[in-house]
C-alpha cells in the first residue's frame, strides 16, 4: 500500500529508496557507533576527541531524519527500527569496553571513509534517477568529509 505518491517513475523511485534507506542504515548506526565510542573513550586526547565524537552523533542523527523524510516524500516508509539497523548494519564497529583515544580516531576514518565510499556510489545510482536525492547525499558526504578530516589531523604528525 502506498499512501504517499511519488512524482518519480517507478524504477526512478526504487533506486532513490535503496540508496536513501541503506543511507539511513549507516547514519543510525554512526551515531550509535559515535556514541559507544563518545562513552568509553579514554586517554590524554579524551576531551578533544569526546566532543568531536558528540558533532559526529549530532550530524548523522540530523542527517538520518532527512534521509528518512527524503524517503517518505517519494512515497517510501523509511525503517529505522532496531532490528532492521542490526541486520543491515555492516560500518566498522567499536570493541567492547574502554577504548584509547588513538583507536577511537582510528575506528571513526576507518567507518566515515567506508560510509563515504557507500555515499559515493549511492550519488552516481542517483544522478539520473533522482538528482533531488542525489544532491542530499552530496551535502551528507560533504559533511562527513569533514568530521573525517578532522579525526585524521588528531593524528598529526604522522608516526
Amino acid at each position: 500500500m502506498t499512501v504517499v505518491r511519488s512524482t518519480l517513475p517507478e524504477d526512478a523511485r526504487r533506486i532513490a529508496g535503496d540508496a536513501l534507506q541503506s543511507t539511513l542504515v549507516d547514519l543510525l548506526g554512526l551515531s550509535l557507533i559515535g556514541k559507544q565510542a563518545h562513552w568509553n573513550i579514554v586517554g590524554p586526547r579524551f576531551r578533544s576527541i569526546h566532543l568531536q565524537l558528540d558533532e559526529v552523533v549530532d550530524t548523522a542523527r540530523n542527517y538520518s531524519d532527512t534521509v528518512a523524510e527524503r524517503a517518505a516524500a517519494l512515497g517510501l516508509p523509511p525503517d529505522g527500527r532496531p532490528e532492521t539497523i542490526a541486520g543491515a548494519y555492516t560500518l566498522p564497529t567499536p570493541k567492547e569496553g574502554w577504548q584509547r583515544d588513538n583507536d577511537v580516531v582510528a575506528l571513526m576514518m576507518e567507518t566515515l571513509e567506508t560510509a563515504i565510499g557507500r555515499l559515493r556510489e549511492r550519488i552516481a545510482a542517483t544522478e539520473k534517477a533522482d538528482p533531488v536525492t542525489q544532491d542530499l547525499l552530496i551535502g551528507i558526504t560533504a559533511e562527513l568529509e569533514k568530521q573525517r578530516w578532522m579525526f585524521d589531523a588528531e593524528n598529526w604528525p604522522k608516526d
